[in-house]
């Protein structure tokens, strides 16, 4: 049997590809980051990129020591020593803030914008649209704290997937205050839990002690059980004053931007750096699990990766997600398309000559040649083949002349176009 690729992962292939499997269309992935880039760019945002890979070490701290992805899915991919190891990064938000703090990025700017696209890595049961190697659309804002730039921030991740097309979207928006909200938070779970210690998971059994809010995000049916039974005030019943006059003047701005969003109590995030707003983006059309990618306030993420304080507040969403729902709802993904104009020699004598008038061509537009001679029935079948919308053939008597009559394959058109011209007439084309 012939090597297959990896559990988890996929392909991403050309137009025209058979259907063969879940593998997906390289000019679809194109799609989504192109319009990401064209929606953030044009707010601010730089284009950053960051290594694969990142000493585990910033992973644990950025992601969470207590997390099912650093306890159980991390990929290792070197030990050397007494090194700590390096891994796969899982996700996007610690591998930018380091990069920011190691860099001087602060020198920029405030607040600075960044956004980025590309593969991560999380050894996890595959499951629909869940994929050991996966790819997000990552976007960031360091150096402001104030609302405007969280309400901007869920605003440019619901344009995003809006100019993709996808109209079945909902933002879930919550709060998990500031520190000494969710301390408070934290002590009322404690007390809540602690005399149904036996009741809970033995995941969960650990969270109690490490960090309780984790419990309400448990994937064991019999901890939700337990937490719809015991009648689990929500974060939002704990904000302080200041906290929930920053959840409000979000919920303002968003309202007014016509972003359609629910308030929900049942968002929270577990670790110790995040702060106030926090949000979910949601499309029924993938299933039960209809997070397509979320957000939140991560003011204390510089200093917990032992750099100076600075508020950041990001989002991301899995493009593999994305595409899921845009096939729900039946859209058309664009296809790269072929070329502008095919060239063929009708002798062998003259293949080299309508590779280098191909070669000039294509210093303005997408030329394909023949690499040997064709008959001219077949150059044809073979520029329609390739979806090209000009065709020409060059034989002797074009050869020596110097042109090329070019065809337009969908009205039948000819054209004579000197070899001279032809970059005028390619770039009148486009």
């Amino acid at each position: 049997m012939a090597l297959q690729r990896p559990k988890g992962t996929q392909d991403h292939l050309p137009d025209g590809s058979p259907k063969l499997s879940r593998d997906v269309q390289a000019s679809a992935f194109r799609h989504v980051q192109n319009t990401a880039q064209r929606v953030l760019e044009r707010a601010g945002a730089q284009f950053i990129n960051t290594p694969l890979f990142e000493e585990a070490e910033l992973v644990k701290r950025g992601v969470g020591g207590s997390t099912d992805i650093v306890r159980k899915e991390m990929f290792t991919v070197y030990y050397f020593g007494d090194h700590g190891g390096y891994v796969l990064r899982p996700e996007g938000t610690a591998s930018i803030v380091r990069a920011y703090l190691q860099n001087g990025l602060k020198q920029l700017p405030a607040p600075l914008k960044l956004w980025t696209h590309g593969p991560m890595f999380r050894a996890e049961n595959v499951q629909k649209l869940r994929l050991r190697q996966f790819h997000q659309v990552d976007y960031e804002v360091l150096g402001s704290e104030g609302p405007l730039v969280d309400a901007e921030a869920i605003w440019l991740m619901w344009e995003v997937v809006r100019e993709l097309g996808l109209t079945g979207v909902r933002v879930k928006l919550g709060s998990i205050g500031d520190p000494e909200d969710r301390e408070a938070y934290n002590a009322y779970l404690r007390e809540l839990f602690t005399p149904q210690l036996e009741r809970l998971s033995g995941d969960s059994q650990d969270r109690l002690t490490r960090n309780p809010m984790r419990i309400l995000d448990s994937k064991s049916a019999e901890d939700q059980a337990l937490i719809r039974e015991l009648d689990v005030r929500p974060m939002l019943d704990f904000l302080g004053e200041e906290a929930r006059a920053h959840f409000e003047a979000v919920q303002r701005y968003l309202s007014v931007w016509d972003v359609p969003f629910d308030v929900d109590p049942g968002i929270v995030r577990g670790l110790d750096y995040y702060r106030r707003t926090a949000w979910e983006l949601h499309h029924e059309g993938i299933g039960a699990k209809s997070a397509l990618g979320g957000g939140g306030r991560y003011d204390g993420l510089a200093e917990q990766l032992g750099g100076a304080a600075v508020p950041g507040i990001g989002w991301a969403f899995g493009i593999e997600r994305v595409l899921g729902a845009l096939e729900a709802e039946g859209a058309a993904f664009p296809e790269t398309g072929g070329p502008l104009l095919f060239l063929a020699a009708m002798d062998e004598e003259n293949v080299g000559l309508a590779a280098r008038v191909a070669l000039q061509g294509r210093r303005v537009a997408r030329v394909e040649f023949a690499y040997r001679a064709l008959k001219p029935g077949n150059a044809f079948k073979e520029a329609d083949r390739r979806r090209a919308r000009l065709a020409a053939i060059i034989g002797s008597d074009e050869a020596a002349r110097g042109v090329l009559n070019v065809k337009d394959l969908a009205s039948g058109e000819q054209r004579e176009v000197p070899f001279a011209e032809l970059n005028t007439f390619l770039a009148e084309q486009v």
